[in-house]
């Protein structure tokens, strides 16, 4: 999949009259003509640039005096033509030098060649000229004397000019997952770049990048002891690797590795040094001011980080990062917490907090004015008012007006704050700090990328829609297996309008198509939509239905919901391992790492946990099948520490020893090691392997015999419960420009709906609100509860709630108010993100038999709507809670 850009032409720079402009215009050779779009070529035309062609390959073009990122990632596209046709193309300082077609890459003002082409008319640089980030590729004929044709990388700062080059490296089919994921670029002995223009930038996000989190059961210990042994540690060798990849990725932020286990990144010298080379702004998380590390740094008693006590001692510790630091370019947080990620010490309330850390902001910005630059208004800043500390800033906390606020999400995926409209006209703006792995309570999951695209999608997009546009950073844990979660999250903060409510579900088949071509693409995409669906519903490593501290209690399916899952996890896996022996050899490591493996594990995962319910279920009442059952279960964790010691052993001849832990150690944190119950059978003997292997198949039940197809069909009563899926609407009403749209990949048992555009809005239900109309069958009168499944979204509306209203008939419109005071930490928030739902129920309604219409309409935006049930019987309030009911 090629990485999205804005396609322009360029026109010939001229500094004479607009006669001559036009003049030059009129003239412009045939192969620049206006609509001509820079591409591979397929067959060669004359007009093309030969990048490689009858075993001649261009040669590579820098200046000298360029930086040092613009000789590196020029380096990579000599390694990335070579991976591709296995010629290597000749890197060379001087134009004397070049033989043959000729690849030119420059940054404005710092290649003397680049900056010869502008003056003489022959390169249009005005659309990047003073931009952040941004880049322009075209093609030219006869740039210098005695060269015919140059293929030009021009850039409008450093960092450009490398996402240029690799923008190119990714056109020839080298994906930029090829290091970190294996993924082999399809062979081409020619490869020829028909004539046109590519642009690329200004990015929509500034600031963009990942954090390195968690790191102690896979990164760490697979670069101590297999990547970096010498380091023994993640270090310089690592870290290169990880600047590469997020340049490729068009990144240009990092937090770094932060455990105890890990080395702190500036406690080597030459890290920060390479991630200047590498044009990397380096960041500390949310909890670590200044560029410091605290749970490796600060060498004094954890109570004397104490800014009410040892102001001095604190303020000198910051200070001399700066002196060592100050010189590169960071992006500097600010604020404070305790060390690694406690509360702040010294403050006995939020009354006490709030002023404490206006006074720390003081400071902090005053050592950055000292030893960053005076005008403290150019340096990059940011404060994350991270859990508790939200509430201060709610409380009025005073946030300098130059520092980007970034809001975080709630640690599973749903953004917790967004900027009013008169907060978004602040200077220094908004972001968002979000998470795809997380190590905490209630449950971590720090193993598999189950956090679905389409919700990565919904999120970031509202928080763009929302002004949140200056940062946007994302906690992956430590990368590997979360590469499809990085790639949407970096796309999207490269170009926000790239992926949209109409398109998202093509995300998959595209990265597919990019990684393992088009022939099998589709099934690629498909299995892994599959698996996020499943995921979604529950995510491998918290598959315990109560919270930590509660009393053991087994989950809420049903015999035939459990078999449903498990039924459709084995078809997952059985189409997953027979496409992985199609699949060519030299993609196997690829599909293995990004398919399979995180499929074949969520699948046994789910049969351990699952099996052992069944067992312990029929343990009294059916001793035989109760032990197949914890056989199953046993094989199933087998199966889940082959895959991994395979992917540590084997995969890739070794290359990710120690890299992939499917469970951290008892007593670290919940998970799902916690989760497997007793097994303890007194006899296991006699029971063949063959009798724990018979097929499970789908069975009708609550969860999928409702679901219908075709929108125009009515939905009929199963055992007194009618189930709408929310997409199935048979009309919907659009109102001042805002639509009800289908979210296609977002849902537990299919799709979801939302309004959009996604911006803070409160429709009046009296002038006019979005809508969608259900057709509902009643085969029996009765009193139905209507209850709505949401996504556990947070508000856009700071204390509104999540508010929705819905009438049936012509009766009155009710509106029901969901979640209004829920606490994030809470028991009824914890229920929430580990059932990817919150329910909001009505009272009784009297339904008489036959066809009635449900009407639903959107009060507070924002709000997920994943689907309808109609239903004899109530909910359970001890897990959902009822919601609050107007009526109208």
């Amino acid at each position: 999949m090629g990485r999205p850009a804005r396609l322009i032409l360029i026109g010939v720079r001229s500094n004479l009259t607009w006669i001559l402009i036009c003049f030059s215009i009129a003239f412009i050779p045939a192969p620049f003509a206006v609509g001509q779009v820079l591409k591979l070529s397929n067959s060669y035309q004359p007009s093309d640039f030969k990048l490689v062609y009858k075993n001649e390959t261009a040669t590579i073009l820098t200046s000298p005096q360029d930086f040092k990122v613009v000789q590196i990632a020029a380096n990579d596209l000599g390694s990335d033509i070579q991976r591709v046709t296995g010629k290597m193309a000749a890197r060379v300082s001087e134009v004397q030098h070049v033989r043959g077609p000729m690849v030119l890459i420059g940054t404005l003002g710092k290649s003397d060649f680049i900056n010869e082409l502008v003056s003489n008319g022959k390169l249009n640089v005005s659309e990047i000229r003073n931009r952040w980030e941004s880049y322009i590729i075209r093609t030219i004929r006869h740039p210098f004397a005695n060269i015919d044709s140059a293929l030009v990388i021009v850039g409008s700062d450093r960092r450009g000019t490398a996402y240029g080059i690799y923008d190119l490296s990714e056109m020839i089919g080298v994906s930029p997952w090829y290091w970190w994921a294996d993924v082999s670029p399809e062979h081409h002995d020619n490869l020829l770049i028909s004539a046109g223009v590519k642009r690329g930038g200004e990015p929509s996000v500034k600031y963009r990048g990942i954090f390195l989190n968690d790191e102690d059961w896979g990164l760490e210990p697979w670069a101590a002891k297999t990547f970096e042994p010498e380091i023994g540690s993640i270090g310089p060798k690592t870290y290169a690797k990880i600047f590469e990849l997020l340049l490729r990725l068009r990144a240009n932020t990092l937090w770094p590795a932060m455990h105890e286990v890990t080395r702190p990144f500036n406690s080597i010298v030459a890290n920060a040094q390479l991630a200047d080379d590498y044009a990397i702004v380096m960041g500390s998380s949310h909890a670590e001011p200044m560029l410091r590390n605290n749970v490796g740094e600060w060498k004094g008693s954890k109570d004397d980080y104490n800014f009410v006590t040892n102001a001095d001692g604190v303020t000198d510790y910051w200070e001399q990062r700066l002196r060592d630091n100050g010189k590169y370019e960071n992006i500097y947080t600010i604020g404070m917490r305790g060390i690694h990620d406690s509360p702040i010490q010294g403050a006995k309330g939020q009354a006490d907090r709030i002023p404490l850390l206006e006074k720390i902001f003081a400071v902090q910005r005053s050592l950055l004015s000292k030893y960053v630059d005076p005008n403290i208004g150019t340096v990059p800043q940011i404060f994350c008012p991270y859990k508790e500390v939200l509430s201060d800033y709610r409380a009025g906390l005073n946030v300098p007006g130059d520092v980007t606020i970034v809001f975080p999400d709630d640690n599973f995926g749903y953004i917790r704050q967004f900027p009013t409209p008169d907060e978004q006209k602040r200077k220094g703006g908004f972001g968002v700090y979000y998470h795809i792995s997380y190590l905490g309570r209630p449950i971590s999951y720090t193993w598999l990328n189950s956090t679905p695209p389409a919700l990565i999608w919904e999120e970031m997009s509202k928080a763009y829609e929302n002004g949140m546009r200056r940062f946007w950073m994302v906690n992956v844990g430590d990368i590997k297996p979360a590469e499809i979660g990085i790639d949407l999250f970096l796309q999207m903060a490269w170009d926000a309008k790239r992926w949209n409510v109409e398109n998202i579900d093509q995300f998959l088949n595209e990265c597919a198509q990019r990684d393992f071509g088009k022939r099998d693409s589709k099934e690629i995409a498909d299995l892994i939509a599959e698996y996020f669906r499943l995921d979604f519903q529950r995510k491998p490593e918290q598959l315990q239905w109560y919270l930590p501290g509660e009393s053991p209690r087994k989950s809420d399916l049903t015999e035939d919901e459990t078999l449903d899952r498990l039924s459709g996890y084995a078809a997952l896996r059985g189409r997953a391992e027979s496409l992985y022996q199609k699949i060519p050899t030299n993609k196997q490591a690829a599909f293995y790492e990004l398919v399979l493996y995180p499929i074949r594990s969520a699948a046994y995962a789910n049969e351990r946990f699952f099996a052992a319910e069944l067992a312990a279920r029929y343990q009294v009442a059916d001793p035989i099948r109760a032990k197949t059952w914890a056989l199953r279960a046993r094989n199933a964790d087998l199966e889940i520490a082959s895959d991994a010691k395979y992917f540590n052993t084997e995969l890739a001849g070794g290359k990710w020893k120690f890299i992939m832990s499917p469970e951290m150690n008892p007593g670290q944190w919940p998970s799902m090691r916690t989760t497997l119950p007793d097994l303890s059978f007194t006899e296991l003997k006699g029971i063949e392997t063959s009798s724990i292997e018979e097929p499970l198949t789908f069975k009708p039940s609550v969860l999928n015999a409702t679901k219908f197809s075709s929108v125009a069909k009515a939905f009929r009563e199963v055992n007194g419960e009618i189930s709408m899926e929310a997409e199935h609407f048979q009309k919907k009403n659009d109102d001042g420009g805002y639509s009800w749209h289908v979210i296609h990949g977002l849902g537990k048992t299919g799709d979801s709906v939302s309004v959009f555009p996604s911006l803070a809005k409160t429709f009046s239900i009296t002038k006019g609100s979005p809508s969608l109309e259900y057709s509902v069958d009643v085969q029996k009168e009765a009193a139905f509860t209507v209850n709505f499944y949401l996504l556990p979204t947070q508000p856009l509306g700071n204390g509104s709630g999540q508010r929705i209203g819905f009438s049936v008939d012509s009766g009155p419109l009710q509106v029901l108010t969901i979640d209004k005071d829920v606490e994030v930490g809470g028991q009824k928030w914890s229920y929430n993100v580990l059932n990817e739902t919150t329910i909001g129920s009505s009272g009784k309604i009297d339904l008489t038999k036959g066809l009635h219409t449900l009407k639903v309409f959107a009060i507070d935006n924002g709000i997920v709507m994943d689907k309808i049930v109609l239903n004899v019987n109530p909910i359970k309030e001890s897990y959902f809670g009822p919601a609050e009911t107007a009526i109208y």
